[in-house]
């Protein structure tokens, strides 16, 4: 789909469900990473992810073009508004857009490595993140000497 395409379509769903025309430009951002779409306010435009469209059905874009349009015509007929405005959240419910957008990366967070110390003389074990200096550090109960034990991830 190309981005008069995109507009076209925008334009079609701001009629059929708004009533109102879309007099704007709507177009594929790929740098949006987090969230489905976009309206910019002084430009006056709309963003929409291109990951939407490759991932998922037309029905999610559709919901997610509702969304933006609801800041869009929101912004022309009363100014700035928020995400937590009754105006908006009744408006989005009446022509059915979506609230958030589905997951669109998934998480890559890294595992930690942990670090076990545990003390010579009591025995307490201490999980670190960061390395300790164990020539300097000792623990916190007994004041005995820390021995790295092992790294582990979870």
């Amino acid at each position: 789909m190309t981005d008069t395409e995109l507009t076209n379509l925008v334009k079609e769903i701001s009629l059929n469900f708004f009533g109102k025309e879309f007099k704007s430009n709507a177009r594929f951002n790929s740098r949006l990473r987090t969230t489905g779409g976009r309206y910019h306010l002084r430009e006056d435009y709309i963003d929409i992810n291109p990951e939407i469209l490759e991932r998922y059905d037309q029905e999610v874009l559709s919901g997610i073009i509702k969304h933006e349009l609801c800041h869009y015509h929101l912004y022309h007929e009363i100014g700035k508004h928020s995400h937590n405005s009754k105006a908006f959240n009744d408006l989005l419910k009446s022509v059915g857009g979506s609230k958030y957008a589905p997951a669109l990366k998934p998480r890559n967070h890294r595992q930690k490595v942990y670090k076990i110390y545990q003390c010579v003389n009591c025995g307490l074990e201490y999980r670190r993140v960061k390395k300790i200096n164990t020539r300097r550090f000792v623990c916190g109960k007994c004041r005995g000497k820390l021995a790295f034990i092992k790294e582990t991830t979870n």
